[in-house]
């Protein structure tokens, strides 16, 4: 069971219907003995960084995030659920995140280009992954953002885009994962990469 994490923010509806044409047993939920129970976790997330972390906090969340993933349950961020898995954010006022990942969030450096950073971008992998099984290298995805993670540690680092100026687009640190695309809206590349996740979740090896 993959469990997609429903504090309020995000497309969630578009990402459990994506987890489900790839076969996935999927549960849009906010509570969190039911997430407790799940093989892995996903985080959504579309807006502001400082209001997702106020409502995952005010939901208690947070914690179950963290606690799952500090217990091997592999995790995957989607867009803004990734950012919220580093150490903080200078957007807005700027704000504390769930510290699963070393790392800040950061403006995107668009060189005179417009932001936010909305359409397909190729993505280049840095190493091979479990996660991206399967997809072609470099590969196409659909992104729609301002902000960019900025780890502090390169070898977590997974694929990388180019937008005025490079940007970390795919992170992984053993069970912890990170997109920032919308790969529910990436076509048969995006498909691919959450099937991959569920299969890591599941325990499922790749075909």
């Amino acid at each position: 069971m993959i469990g997609i994490v429903d504090y309020g923010v995000g497309n969630r509806r578009s990402v459990e219907k994506a987890f489900e044409k790839v076969g996935a047993d999927v549960t849009l939920t906010g509570d969190a003995s039911r997430l407790g129970a799940c093989d892995g976790l996903v985080v959504p997330g579309v807006g502001a960084f400082p209001e997702a972390m106020r409502r995952l906090r005010a939901s208690g969340l947070d914690e179950v995030v963290v606690e799952r993933a500090e217990a091997g349950v592999p995790v995957i961020g989607l867009c803004l659920g990734m950012q919220l898995l580093f150490e903080t954010s200078s957007e807005h006022e700027g704000e504390t995140g769930l510290g699963l990942l070393p790392g800040r969030v950061v403006k995107l450096d668009p060189r005179g280009l417009k932001l936010p950073h909305i359409g397909w971008n190729t993505i280049s992998w840095t190493r091979p992954s479990p996660l991206t099984a399967g997809l072609p290298d470099p590969a196409a995805f659909y992104h729609v953002h301002s902000y960019a993670p900025e780890p502090a540690d390169d070898d977590i680092v997974l694929g990388t885009g180019e937008y005025g100026s490079p940007f970390v687009s795919f992170v992984e640190r053993r069970h912890i994962f990170g997109a920032q695309c919308h790969p529910e809206k990436s076509s048969t590349h995006g498909l691919q990469l959450l099937g991959n996740f569920v299969r890591i979740a599941t325990g499922v090896p790749a075909p």
